[in-house]
């Protein structure tokens, strides 16, 4: 009784297929008594169906694929919706002909013509009486044939044998539909309110899982106590079949109970691995526990790991489950826990070692000694969270591996940049496939040390995506308060990460989250000076090389003098990575020259630079002297170190407009404005005649344009520049200036002033004009670096003026007319 057939004549499956549709009640003696009162036309047309028979009062739903069975069921459902329905004899026949069909069928209404989504009809039927074809009258455009009734022989009303035959259907329909997974339990209530004998024994016939010529026998048998008959035989049958089914399902459900036998066997194949010479479950259990108890452990730490322990043993080692435990396990005997090493506190060692590393960074140098000293007298100090800010390539990464050094302790690098995942920081949870701990832990486990110098390289280029913000999962790595109890979510449990000492490394403040800024103690890490970039290059730089290429100091040579020319022609950066690859590069020229057996210099000459490196492209940011009024050297800071920058105005008759080109910011646009309007309301004290103001344009332009250019330190050199102009007297030789100014004409401090410095003495100033207040910037520089340059310390814009600028006339000067 297949579960479709069920529910195409249950009346809430008939309403699912169309919500609109009549509900269908199931057929009651009444309605028998009416069907078999109705006449049967003459001439009918014929339906042939594939794979179903339909009999006597059976509702059932039809999919009409085929032209000629949709063009029929138009025409029906137009006029009258009486129709004969055949099987045939053949499914496999796409056209079936009067040959191809069963001439024994049933009379059937058009109860409903639905459109499915799908593209096809579907027609639902209910059968009426039974027929027999007598002549076929019609094959196109579909079969039509004249009928006669099939008479209904049927017992008689007090037969008992056949009551206790319909009982028997009724019992054994009921049974089958119980012991049948298919069937919905709901068809139970439709054979019980049956009342209709004849229609009981079609609608189960219909229902049952025969052949279409089984089903086809049944409707043919003229005597409807036979048919009883052979419906209960075939009844008999399927319920012997479903016995037999479940009785099959129910030795494989048996044969599934047979795991916990499998899971002896193995426990014994165990056994026999360890005979052999392998290591069983157990032991290895054993070993974790006998781990376990060497571990510094509190008590709640060694509870939990008891009890994750006894969790793994319960586990089976065939689920996958295992083996996620049993590397949470692992874990958790590898991790260091109260692990420290001894700290070496000797601060002259330490002294000597970051000396011998770094040369120069006193600054950087003279902080770490204080903090190790710190340490040193209360050892139980949580250790502050650094952070070396600097351009690349001054040695923020390398001076962490020094401090390890000097401290006797482990040493990692974790570089964050282009980091975006938060569980790269905090780890997965264990329910995750592929979880694991974060690099964190990862990395103490690595050092085997709860106490290692840990730095975290590149902070400020980490970001964040829709796993998580890792910027934010570091704050609680970095904060001495909190991260005595860092929770890992592959761990989860508190991991005292306060003796680590953690030294951040970046480049830029700005990208660095507030919050995460507010941790950390800034140490600022300035470029080198021409001097300094020599000294590396001779004691570190060069030797590296040689080591890397193969080669010793015998088989090349670079003096002080040929460093300098590669400093300063071949370089422009705060660190020594450029001049690195400059060196890399001689050094390999002298080792191909060797493997080549070709004549060279040992002792590197100017004529060897140029040769190997080829012209300087550095050199650009001399010191350009010439004799044309408005032009003014500033100094600028960069990311890379400090730089010279040219100040250029001009005038031309016009009504007083101002021009501003260069690529300036909004800064540099403001100081620009600052400054003519001091010349405005100054003019006169200036010594330029108002009038002049009106009738001429002042073009300021910063060459570059491709460069933006932005930052409160140019504005005296705006204002200078002007006053060049509008006066047409030349600006001092030699001479940079950096400041802001303000309307009222006081010059204001700014930043950077090491690597402006550093800039204007590799561009051959002599003198330079700062505030006053960046006096205190030019004490904290050794005096060998600024040796040679001059110092202007002012207060006021018109000192800047007195100095700069000169009392000669430019050659050629343009004579200012004023309109009369």
């Amino acid at each position: 009784m297949p579960n479709q057939k069920i529910l195409a004549l249950d009346n809430l499956s008939l309403q699912e297929m169309d919500p609109d549709a009549e509900l269908i009640p199931l057929m009651t003696p009444e309605d028998e008594e009416e069907m078999n009162n109705e006449a049967l036309p003459d001439d009918i047309a014929i339906l042939p169906l594939r794979n179903t028979v339909l009999f006597p009062g059976v509702v059932i739903p039809i999919t009409a694929g085929r032209d000629k069975s949709i063009k029929l069921i138009n025409d029906a459902n137009a006029k009258g919706k009486i129709i004969g329905v055949v099987a045939q004899i053949d499914e496999n026949v796409e056209e079936p002909t009067p040959n191809d069909v069963h001439h024994v069928g049933t009379v059937a209404r058009i109860m409903r013509v639905l459109k499915m989504p799908d593209g096809n009809t579907t027609v639902i039927l209910q059968g009426k009486k039974r027929f027999e074809v007598a002549d076929f009258t019609q094959e196109e455009p579909y079969l039509r044939a004249t009928i006669k009734e099939v008479s209904e022989e049927r017992p008689e009303t007090k037969d008992v044998e056949f009551k206790a035959i319909v009982e028997s259907i009724k019992e054994l329909a009921i049974q089958i539909i119980k012991e049948s997974p298919n069937i919905p339990t709901e068809a139970t209530f439709a054979i019980k309110n049956i009342e209709s004998n004849p229609f009981l024994i079609n609608f189960v016939s219909s229902n049952m899982n025969l052949s279409v010529e089984e089903k086809q026998e049944l409707l043919s048998i003229p005597n409807l106590k036979d048919r009883a008959l052979e419906t209960l035989r075939y009844m008999n049958l399927e319920l012997q079949k479903l016995e037999v089914r479940n009785d099959i399902q129910s030795k494989v459900r048996f044969d599934l109970d047979q795991q916990q036998r499998e899971y002896f066997l193995q426990q014994q194949m165990k056994t026999i691995q360890e005979e052999l010479g392998g290591v069983s479950y157990e032991a290895e259990i054993e070993e974790m526990r006998a781990k376990g108890k060497k571990k510094k452990w509190d008590d709640k730490t060694a509870n939990h790991f008891e009890k994750e322990l006894a969790k793994l043993q319960r586990t089976n080692p065939n689920s996958p489950d295992f083996g996620i435990q049993r590397n949470y396990i692992e874990l958790f005997l590898e991790l260091p826990w109260n692990e420290f090493t001894k700290d070496n506190f000797d601060l002259k060692r330490a002294q000597k070692i970051l000396d011998r590393d770094h040369y120069g960074l006193e600054e950087v140098k003279q902080r770490i000694i204080e903090h190790l000293a710190v340490l040193k007298l209360r050892n139980d100090m949580k250790s502050p969270i650094l952070c070396l800010y600097g351009p690349p390539g001054v040695g923020k990464t390398s001076i962490g591996k020094s401090i390890a050094e000097a401290l006797g302790r482990e040493y990692i690098r974790m570089s964050l940049g282009g980091l975006r995942d938060e569980a790269e920081i905090r780890g997965h949870r264990k329910t995750y496939i592929g979880a694991m701990p974060g690099r964190i832990l990862q990395n103490i486990k690595k050092a085997k040390t709860s106490n290692p110098v840990f730095v975290l390289d590149e902070i400020d280029k980490l970001s964040s995506s829709h796993n998580g913000d890792p910027s934010s999962a570091l704050l609680e790595v970095l904060d001495p308060e909190q991260n005595k109890e860092f929770h890992d979510n592959f761990l989860e449990l508190g991991y005292d990460l306060s003796k680590v000492m953690f030294i951040a490394t970046s480049n830029s403040l700005s990208t660095i989250q507030p919050a995460l800024r507010d941790r950390m103690e800034i140490i600022e890490m300035t470029g080198y000076t021409i001097e300094e970039k020599i000294e590396i290059a001779k004691t570190h730089l060069l030797p590296k090389q040689l080591k890397e290429h193969g080669l010793t100091a015998k088989d090349l040579q670079i003096g002080k003098k040929q460093l300098e020319k590669i400093v300063v022609g071949y370089t422009r950066e705060s660190g020594v990575r450029g001049l690195e690859k400059k060196i890399a590069q001689m050094v390999r020229h002298a080792a191909k020259s060797i493997a080549m057996e070709e004549p060279y210099n040992v002792k590197i000459t100017d004529t060897d630079i140029l040769e190997v490196l080829k012209s300087p492209r550095m050199e650009r940011d001399k010191y350009e002297n010439n004799d044309v009024a408005g032009v003014v050297t500033g100094l600028a800071w960069t990311s890379v170190g400090g730089d010279i920058l040219f100040i250029e105005s001009l005038i031309s008759k016009g009504k007083g407009a101002m021009a501003m080109t260069g690529n300036l910011g909004t800064v540099m646009k403001e100081s620009v404005t600052i400054a003519l309007e001091y010349i405005r309301a100054n003019a006169e004290d200036l010594g330029i005649n108002p009038e002049v103001l009106n009738n001429y344009n002042i073009h300021i332009h910063v060459p570059e344009g491709a460069t933006p250019k932005d930052g409160p330190s140019a504005g005296i050199a705006m204002l200078t520049s002007m006053v060049s102009s509008f006066t047409q007297k030349r600006v001092k030789k030699n001479i940079a200036m950096t400041g802001e100014i303000t309307l009222r004409g006081k010059v204001l401090p700014v930043g950077g002033i090491k690597e402006k410095i550093l800039a204007a003495k590799r561009a051959n100033i002599k003198e330079i004009i700062l505030c006053k207040e960046n006096k205190r910037d030019i004490e904290e520089i050794k005096a060998d670096y600024i040796e040679g340059l001059t110092f202007h310390y002012v207060d006021r814009m018109s000192e800047v003026l007195d100095i700069a600028i000169t009392n000669q006339k430019v050659k050629n000067a343009k004579v200012l007319e004023v309109k009369k």
